[in-house]
């Protein structure tokens, strides 16, 4: 498929495919993926709990484990693109677009004003994949130009020259995070942890001005209070689960819920309280849509989870009081009930599931889902409950904790 893929020309959507997305499960016809790059070869033992991975992942392996997993998709009829392709094309097609990428990744505070506009004029002449891949696998002291001219740089000096001049976004894999759609609009998210902030500014500057995108309008955009898209669940057209926790704040779910009930994408959204631990670092952790009518979830959140029902009040926000999640979560579906579908009933068994992602499910359509081959057990439930599990291979890709819905973003499915 035209433009989706290294050397290829601008990105273009498929003949009759529109941007947007109204629900979790709905057919997905175009998605946005990052294939791992230079940005994993920079892991080291001393840096990686920083850059938040478990473990160094054997970067070759995670790359063909990345490109079966677009395959799988393709195979499904799903337009892949990939982040790092958009951002050349994006580059290569705004002069403003080269100029905001490199101001968010050269920073005087960091590198002294000198020594920072020493480095962005270098970046200002580079090509525009060149560029691309400095702006994702980052640039260490070493690889700075002019590395002999040390004289008139105290900062240049004093760092060691495998130190981060212009710091790697490992994270960039999980394409979730960092923005999502909502209706025809999407939104730009404010990401919690210093290791991923600059993630945003990527995503952002692509929507902004790559061809592809152009006319497309924004649902949200906060630079104050951390929502990540790991945390926000499409359960139905105008309906919104967004998960409380490590990564997005209440304030963050009540600014984006404030944001979408004034542009009209929804009406009901439900603020999900999860713990603030790695393990269950996104409500995607420990639930995802399966179905229309269906979650798969981790066995100790059914029972305890709760959910503050949030909806437009005269211009503000009315917040009911806590109520069990799946019983909110059903009546604003205008459902019944929510069928579960358990990681496994054993403690042991789900514990170790729910770390492996098993949760972590990504639909493409309702009924069938892409989910790691190891998760045994659960899938092994999916199936048993009518699900169609495809099955990808996900040994080095979860060394960053994340599963296929993690590592996508879907840019379209139908309404």
């Amino acid at each position: 498929m035209a433009g989706v893929g290294p050397g290829s020309s601008t990105a273009v959507l498929p003949e009759g495919v529109a941007l947007g997305a109204a629900s979790e499960v709905a057919p997905l016809r175009a998605v946005l993926l990052h294939r791992p790059g230079e940005e994993l070869s920079r892991l080291t033992p001393r840096n990686n709990d920083q850059l938040l991975f478990d473990a160094l992942p054997w970067v070759a392996r995670a790359q063909e484990e990345h490109d079966a997993f677009a395959a799988v998709l393709r195979s499904r009829g799903v337009a892949v693109y990939l982040l790092g392709d958009l951002l050349a094309e994006t580059i290569a097609h705004s002069g403003a677009a080269r100029i905001q990428g490199i101001s968010a990744a050269v920073s005087p505070r960091r590198l002294g004003l000198g020594l920072a506009e020493e480095l962005s004029a270098y970046l200002r002449g580079r090509p525009a994949d060149e560029l691309a891949r400095i702006l994702t696998g980052g640039m260490t002291f070493d690889e700075l130009p002019g590395s002999g001219s040390d004289s008139a740089s105290l900062v240049r000096q004093m760092h060691h020259g495998g130190d981060f001049a212009i710091e790697p976004l490992p994270n960039l894999l999980f394409t979730r995070d960092s923005s999502f759609w909502i209706g025809r609009r999407f939104a730009i998210t404010s990401l919690a942890l210093a290791a991923r902030a600059r993630e945003s500014s990527l995503t952002d500057l692509i929507y902004a001005h790559h061809p592809m995108f152009s006319g497309s309008r924004r649902a949200y955009e906060s630079q104050i209070a951390p929502v990540e898209g790991g945390d926000v669940l499409l359960l139905a057209p105008g309906v919104v689960a967004v998960g409380v926790g490590e990564r997005t704040t209440p304030a963050g779910a009540e600014s984006l819920a404030r944001s979408l009930f004034d542009d009209g994408l929804a009406h009901t959204v439900l603020a999900v309280p999860i713990e603030q631990q790695r393990a269950f670092m996104h409500l995607d952790t420990v639930c995802t849509m399966v179905d229309r009518d269906a979650v798969v979830m981790y066995p100790s959140m059914h029972d305890t989870a709760v959910a503050y029902t949030m909806r437009a009040d005269d211009g503000g926000v009315s917040v009911g009081e806590a109520r069990p999640f799946l019983e909110a979560a059903a009546e604003a579906m205008g459902i019944a009930k929510l069928r579960v579908i358990d990681t496994g009933l054993d403690p042991v068994t789900a514990e170790r599931e729910q770390w492996d992602d098993g949760n972590n499910t990504l639909a493409l359509a309702p009924g069938v889902v892409v989910a790691y081959n190891r998760t045994v057990e659960t899938n092994k439930r999916l199936i048993d409950a009518g699900i169609e599990v495809l099955e990808i291979e996900g040994g080095e890709l979860g060394s960053g904790r994340g599963g296929p819905r993690c590592m996508s973003c879907p840019l379209s499915r139908e309404f």
